[in-house]
């Protein structure tokens, strides 16, 4: 789905955006909600054990709706976010306007820097391939380095740490 394809007038393409990402990360919220009590017997058991999700759910206690909105602007946590929405119960009045206003974001900012995005890309392709596909590994590297990082970090975070109060 390329948005720069589409012969529409721009506020076309943000609300189709809109409700693309609205029924995606409410579908993701209910599979969470409905899908908690019975998931520690299924395949979803082994990702509400990963470390990310466990990071999501913390965030969501402790800071709620902002983190729903927010992780709308972030990749990857986006969807945990939702998911841990809805698997921790967070009450609709507070989810609702949150994933709204984070769906508003996203899809203003895929209209926009996703689709000069996309157009430069396909200008770089047609004037070096070779450049293109080198830009492509680098920006999976650097994803791919940021989350080995991030994971690191959550591994140290998690280690025990001495107890000072006995060295007295």
């Amino acid at each position: 789905m390329d948005p720069t394809a589409w012969n529409v007038p721009f506020p076309v393409v943000v609300g189709a955006l809109f409700v693309i990402v609205m029924c995606r990360a409410n579908g993701t919220y209910w599979l969470g909600r409905l899908g908690s009590a019975g998931a520690r017997r299924t395949r979803l058991a082994r990702l509400m054990d990963s470390p990310g999700y466990r990071s999501a759910t913390a965030r969501i206690d402790r800071y709620g709706a902002p983190v729903v909105a927010v992780s709308f602007l972030t990749i990857g946590f986006q969807t945990l976010a939702n998911l841990a929405a809805g698997a921790t119960g967070m009450k609709l009045r507070h989810y609702l306007p949150a994933v709204t206003i984070g769906s508003v974001a996203w899809a203003l900012l895929y209209a926009t820097l996703g689709t000069v995005g996309v157009d430069l890309f396909g200008d770089l392709w047609a004037r070096s391939p070779a450049l293109a596909i080198g830009l492509g590994v680098l920006v999976v590297g650097a994803i791919v380095g940021f989350v080995v990082l991030q994971h690191r970090r959550g591994a140290r975070a998690a280690e025990p740490q001495p107890d000072d109060s006995i060295a007295a």
